[in-house]
């Protein structure tokens, strides 16, 4: 029976694979059955022995999934976002493409919710800013 690592060099090198890597990821689809079955014509054809009798292997129940879902970090666009430094100090973070440009700015608090309420004054903030200097543009392009 060809079988183990030196069984699988031996095939290689019959079979004309460089090595036993190449002949085993060559034929990994190979099923249990049809390795037995090969076995079987081995030893009959080397023995001349009728094969030994074989056990089916009982099918088992796959092991459940420890699979657990992970909310992302990411948030909806135009919301910042906001990360904790240390134990005590929080960090909200906005930074729009203004002219091609990202404008960031930072704003920081002793807890989440205080840094959430920060940052959304500044987005405010940012947000009025940013329609003023379009509009400050707007008359300087008609006139020109």
């Amino acid at each position: 029976m060809v079988n183990g690592a030196g069984g699988s060099l031996t095939l290689s090198t019959i079979i004309g694979h460089v090595s036993s890597a190449t002949t085993l990821n060559t034929y990994t689809h190979v099923t249990d059955a049809m390795r037995q079955n090969a076995a079987d014509k081995i030893d009959r054809g080397i023995e001349r022995a009728e094969p030994k009798p074989r056990q089916e292997p009982v099918p088992q129940k796959p092991v459940p999934s420890t699979f657990q879902a992970h909310k992302g970090q990411r948030r909806k666009p135009g919301t910042g976002c906001v990360s904790q430094i240390n134990d005590h100090l929080w960090e909200g973070r906005y930074s729009p493409i203004v002219n091609g440009q990202r404008m960031a700015r930072n704003v920081y608090a002793k807890t989440e919710a205080e840094c959430e309420k920060k940052l959304a004054e500044l987005i405010r903030e940012m947000k009025a800013e940013i329609v003023a200097g379009k509009n400050r543009m707007k008359p300087e392009n008609i006139a020109g």
